[in-house]
């Protein structure tokens, strides 16, 4: 893996597989896509959500279902960041 130079506080690292991650350096939030610009956007949408400025979701398993991710949420309930 290589890691090239980035905007401020972000950093790119070229995965073994070709797709780029983006991190943020304070909060330590990643995402990745298959080029720079995608792994910011998507990196962005991350940071939303992880600072709880994203869209709330009602039903977590039904959107997660509407997504096509097979995922059951067990009995100790959502993930700690909800």
């Amino acid at each position: 893996m290589a890691t090239v130079s980035a905007p401020d506080g972000v950093e790119f690292v070229e995965e073994d597989d070709g797709r780029v991650t983006a991190r943020h350096l304070e909060s330590g939030v990643a995402s990745f896509g298959d080029t720079e610009a995608e792994a910011l956007r998507q990196l962005a949408d991350a940071l939303e959500s992880h600072r709880g400025e994203g869209d709330s979701i009602d039903d977590p398993e039904a959107y997660l279902r509407e997504q096509g991710i097979d995922v059951e949420i067990g009995e100790a309930g959502p993930p700690p960041w909800e």
